[in-house]
């Protein structure tokens, strides 16, 4: 037997060389992590349906404030077609902002607005992972505007967002001047007996 022999069979018995399958299992093993590697990771989930902030729309003149601390504006015994609408308060970069104050007011399903109470009318404060549940009803139309929610969001110590939220495939949408297509909800279904959408708001706090 050869010095090389002795030299490689002790080396084996000590275990620091490989055989040559065993070397050629751990190169294969090698090649395929490395190939893992080189390959693109599949892309993150978007975390906020738009990572721009949500627009801006006017208010109007039917603004409430002090409205009752609540996640259900609607009154005993109100008609209308029951909604539940469901969401988040994120920042342009996909962060949750949590207790931020959501305000909502809307007409009811008749069209017609609670200026001497707070029928239809109530703020939340969003969860620890920025979310928020709204349960009222399909608000009412009314001469020159479409089916519409109007909403103030604010994050804690920021400024205040006010616009308004809409509804898909309403006609009066078309004719509506303050309409804007990025505040349509989104996710419009029946389920559980009644309407469900959500909209997540998104906040600039740059």
């Amino acid at each position: 037997m050869s010095e090389n022999e002795i030299t490689r069979r002790r080396l084996l018995e000590l275990g620091l060389v490989l055989p040559p399958m065993a070397a050629l299992a751990v190169g294969s093993d090698r090649f395929l992590a490395d190939a893992r590697a080189a390959r693109p990771l599949p892309a993150t989930p978007t975390i906020a349906d738009d990572d721009e902030p949500t627009p801006e729309l006017t208010e109007g003149p039917y603004f409430t404030p002090d409205s009752p601390l609540r996640r259900s504006i609607v009154p005993a015994g109100a008609a209308g077609t029951r909604f539940l609408l469901s969401g988040r308060v994120l920042s342009t970069a996909g962060k949750p902002v949590a207790r931020a104050l959501v305000d909502f007011w809307q007409c009811d399903a008749g069209g017609e607005y609670d200026n001497d109470g707070f029928r239809f009318r109530g703020h939340q404060l969003t969860d620890a992972r920025g979310r928020y549940s709204l349960t009222t009803v399909v608000p009412g139309t009314y001469t020159g505007r479409t089916r519409h929610i109007h909403v103030k969001t604010q994050a804690p110590n920021r400024s205040m967002l006010t616009t308004q939220l809409f509804f898909p495939g309403v006609a009066q949408n078309r004719s509506d001047g303050i309409f804007n297509a990025a505040c349509v909800v989104r996710g419009w279904r029946v389920a559980g007996g009644r309407r469900q959408a959500r909209f997540d708001f998104v906040l600039d706090l740059s």
